[in-house]
């Protein structure tokens, strides 16, 4: 099988899927500025009445006859547009079953960030170090509340590194190559990558790199698995 071949022996079972048009993605713009008014304390009270209502499948309309607050009010408090006052909260904490201080729970959450100087990161051991990929780690996650374990790599492939295409691990992995040329396997698919190609797949099928066509070679791997599958 050619591995530049994009019409390969197993193209049938395993097809190469190209990403749909941007409209398929009705979900978040990474470009909004509604990131910047995630500290406001008003669109962060309105977040956690709208999600306590949505966990006991009410409607506005319900939780409106059970406070006797107005829909318009309570639209306001839910698009954080408006300063419910204490006497508003408890009313809306008993309605709930929810204490007051529940409210603030996201405002008052830490928000931290990682920040790693060209070069550094923590190398740490990996499956493939013994076959010599070094594995750079620039950030983690698993510390946080979230259910999602995110890991950040710098892989890099020298002479020294063996061709090894059979790592299988939980989770979801996305690699973006930043440097060299390598034939990399995915289940029984291969694919031809240069800098600047992506490849996102399931981490769970056998997968690394086959043949290595022009060295060193360098990627970003983002590694991303469930906390209970550690």
């Amino acid at each position: 099988m050619d591995p530049d071949d994009g019409e390969g022996l197993f193209s049938d079972a395993f097809p190469t899927r190209e990403l749909p048009p941007a409209s398929a993605f009705p979900g978040q713009d990474p470009h909004a500025l509604g990131g910047a008014r995630d500290n406001i304390l008003e669109v962060a009270i309105g977040r956690e009445v709208r999600s306590f209502r949505n966990k006991l499948g009410i409607t506005v309309a319900d939780l409106a006859a059970a406070t006797g607050l107005s829909l318009g009010m309570l639209s306001k408090i839910e698009n954080g547009v408006t300063s419910p006052s204490l006497t508003t909260l408890q009313t809306l904490s008993r309605a709930l079953g929810v204490p007051v201080t529940a409210f603030f729970r996201r405002f008052e959450e830490r928000r931290e960030a990682v920040f790693v100087k060209a070069g550094e990161g923590l190398l740490i051991e990996r499956r493939g170090t013994r076959a010599g990929h070094q594995y750079r780690l620039l950030g983690h996650n698993a510390g946080n509340t979230g259910r999602v374990v995110v890991e950040p790599y710098v892989i890099t492939l020298t002479e020294e590194s063996d061709v090894f295409p059979l790592f299988q691990h939980s989770g979801l992995e996305f690699i973006y190559m930043l440097e060299g040329e390598v034939i990399y396997r995915h289940a029984d698919k291969l694919y031809h990558l240069t800098p600047g190609d992506s490849l996102f797949f399931d981490a769970d099928a056998p997968h690394g790199p086959d043949e290595m066509r022009q060295l060193p070679i360098r990627f970003l791997s983002i590694i991303s698995y469930a906390k209970d599958e550690v």
